[in-house]
Parts: C-alpha cells; sequence; structure tokens
C-alpha cells in the first residue's frame, strides 16, 4: 500500500472471529453526549450525542472530556478502563510485531504499544417513526496518540480515505482510499498519514445483510464494528479517582452505567481516593 500504510485482508480467522463476537456479546456498549456540564456546547453548538454506540478498552476516552489531544489535551482524558480479554491480547502482539517489522524506526515512538482500543458500532439509527437513519460514517479527523495506529474491522465493508483538507469538507482532496472488508486489518503511521493527511470513513456498504445484536440498545441497527487500537503514554492514564473533580463529576453517570455490568467499573467507583 506504500510506505506509512499496511493493508492484509483476511487478517482474522474465522475462529479468532468467533471468539471476538463472543467477547462482544458480553459488552454493553453506552450512548455518549459530546458535552457536559463542564464542558458545554460552543455557542453556536447544541448538546447532540455521538453517532454511533462505542466501548472502549484499556482506557476511556469520553467524548465530553475532549479525547487525547497532545499537547495540551493530555490531562484528565484517559481513563482507566477493562484489560483486552486474550484473544485481542494475543492478535495485538501479533500487529505489534509487524508494525515494527513495517514501519520505520523513526515512526514508533519509545514505549509505544497499543495499549487503548475503541470499539465503534457503525450502522442506523432507529427515529421514533421507526425509519432508519445512516449514521455510518466518521468525519475528517486526525488520532493525535502517538505512533502507527491499527484497526481491525468485522461486518459490512467500509470506504475509508485520507484526505488533506482545506478548512471544510466540502473542499477536501481524496489522497487515498480503500475498501476495508470483514476481518481485514489496517495499519497507519509515520508523517504523510499519521500528522499530515486526515482520515473518515465516507460510508459503509449495505449488501450483506448484517447485523450485530446489542445489549440493551434497541434503537441502532449495527452492521460494521470495528476495532481501533492506539498508543497513549501509560503515564496519561489514570484511574477515575485520580480525575479532577470537575472531570470526575462530567463522567460519574457514564461510569455508574458501565459498573452495572462490569465489575471492573464497578471497582473502580468504589476505590479510594
Amino acid at each position: 500500500m506504500g510506505r506509512g500504510l499496511v493493508y492484509k485482508q483476511n487478517y482474522i480467522s474465522p475462529r479468532e472471529k468467533q471468539e471476538i463476537l463472543n467477547y462482544l456479546s458480553t459488552l454493553y456498549p453506552i450512548w455518549e453526549m459530546r458535552y457536559s456540564k463542564n464542558n458545554p456546547p460552543p455557542a453556536n453548538q447544541k448538546q447532540r450525542p455521538l453517532l454511533r454506540p462505542v466501548y472502549w478498552l484499556g482506557n476511556w476516552q469520553f467524548a465530553c472530556l475532549n479525547y487525547y489531544h497532545p499537547p495540551k489535551g493530555i490531562y484528565n482524558r484517559c481513563v482507566q478502563a477493562e484489560p483486552y480479554p486474550p484473544i485481542l491480547e494475543f492478535i495485538v502482539q501479533k500487529i505489534e510485531t509487524l508494525v515494527h517489522e513495517s514501519f520505520e524506526p523513526r515512526d514508533i515512538p519509545r514505549g509505544w504499544h497499543l495499549n487503548t482500543c475503541l470499539i465503534n458500532y457503525y450502522g442506523n439509527q432507529i427515529q421514533e417513526d421507526g425509519k432508519a437513519l445512516d449514521c455510518a460514517r466518521v468525519g475528517e479527523h486526525k488520532d493525535f496518540e502517538p505512533g502507527p495506529v491499527a484497526s481491525i474491522s468485522f461486518g459490512e465493508r467500509a470506504l475509508f480515505q485520507f484526505v488533506s483538507s482545506q478548512g471544510t469538507e466540502s473542499k477536501s482532496n481524496v489522497v487515498l482510499q480503500q475498501w476495508l472488508e470483514d476481518s481485514s486489518l489496517q495499519i497507519f503511521g509515520g508523517d504523510k498519514f499519521k500528522k499530515h493527511l486526515f482520515h473518515r470513513v465516507q460510508r459503509v456498504e449495505k449488501k450483506e445483510d448484517v447485523v450485530f445484536p446489542l445489549n440493551e440498545i434497541t434503537n441502532f441497527e449495527t452492521r460494521r464494528i470495528n476495532f481501533t487500537f492506539r498508543y497513549v503514554p501509560d503515564e496519561h492514564i489514570v484511574p477515575f479517582q485520580r480525575l479532577s473533580e470537575t472531570a470526575k463529576e462530567d463522567v460519574q453517570g457514564y461510569m455508574q452505567q458501565l459498573a452495572q455490568h462490569s465489575d471492573f467499573f464497578k471497582e473502580q467507583l468504589s476505590a479510594p481516593v
């Protein structure tokens, strides 16, 4: 695919895929709102939910905490979360080896390892009138966590684009695009793909009648699930009780929701300050 970009179709075996799907059936993804009491919407915007349910492993970057965004957005961003299950640990170790084989040493920061994972559920929001609103996309953005980023995909294929932005999406120039297929692996890093270009998921197809069940979420139909693995320096990942008081207040409700089905988050809430 070129320097700084790796794509491997059918990277995840059918047995591995089934084991991962079995693990997913134990999770309870949540809807997050973009803003909060201590991080209110800008003057020209309104409070809104994210386009899709999410779940995080390794650390949870809540939307209302503005995600991890060096150099200034480092602290009170990454809340300690559940560890990877064994099947993902195994796959992540293989991916890390592949990264060291495929990328220039200068593009892999000291201490780099894939210690955080965002699970995105792509599909349709079901409206009150029963109509399906297709939300299976992600606008152009950059991932600010240092080093290469890896993702594995399941379900319908997604059109992934690298773009050079002129400030508005309508003026963006598509530099490279590729279809991310079921069970595929994509890795990108280096100055071109990580620092200079933006990326986006332009659309997800609807050809295979794939629907992944979600626990306790009834107003959403998922046709693609993506795991995005990144690196956050370990010292920037903190337990819930070590967050600032304002950050704690903003994510307390989410933590309580997660704790209903997760012993890990239940222990985080009850841990001593």
